[in-house]
């Protein structure tokens, strides 16, 4: 029976040289002379360290210019609240959304369900596995499953 797995993954690799490439031009940015502000990457997260609000705003930006030139989906980001660090310092959290919540899972299969597309849908972890009996049926399901904007899929896996 045919089958394929959609996932939502970003590419690590191309996330952490655009954190670097963001380093690079806030250290060697006019404005940002003498400025502490930076970004640091961890596993499942970017932190944003400035000394003020627009410090912040500025650095986000840089980040946000350098994952769009490196083909990294925005839509990955989730942008947490900035917060005080002492003084006048700001550090702002952004997760990385990593795999298909169970809210999108079941967003995505009650969308096949409605436009009753004929596939068999099951949600396994942070993946959700779509077999047919056609593969003319899995290529309609994966069009279908496009419309969904709230956070990019990549649909892989597939077996005859």
């Amino acid at each position: 029976m045919p089958s394929f797995d959609i996932t939502s993954e970003p590419s690590k690799i191309e996330l952490g040289n655009s954190v670097d490439l963001a380093n690079k031009e806030i250290k060697n940015r006019f404005d940002f002379k003498g400025s502490e502000s930076k970004l640091e990457k961890t596993e499942d997260s970017i932190i944003i360290y400035a000394e003020d609000e627009f410090k912040r705003r500025q650095v986000f930006d840089i980040l946000i210019n350098k994952l769009t030139k490196r083909s990294v989906d925005v839509r990955f980001l989730d942008r947490g609240n900035p917060e005080k660090i002492g003084g006048d310092k700001i550090k702002e959290e952004i997760k990385i959304k990593n795999g298909i919540d169970k809210e999108l899972a079941k967003k995505i299969i009650k969308l096949l369900k409605e436009k009753k597309v004929k596939v068999k849908t099951s949600i396994q972890g942070e993946t959700v596995r779509v077999s047919a009996s056609k593969k003319d049926l899995l290529q309609e399901a994966i069009t279908t499953a496009k419309s969904v904007k709230d956070q990019p899929l990549q649909f892989g896996n597939f077996r005859d």
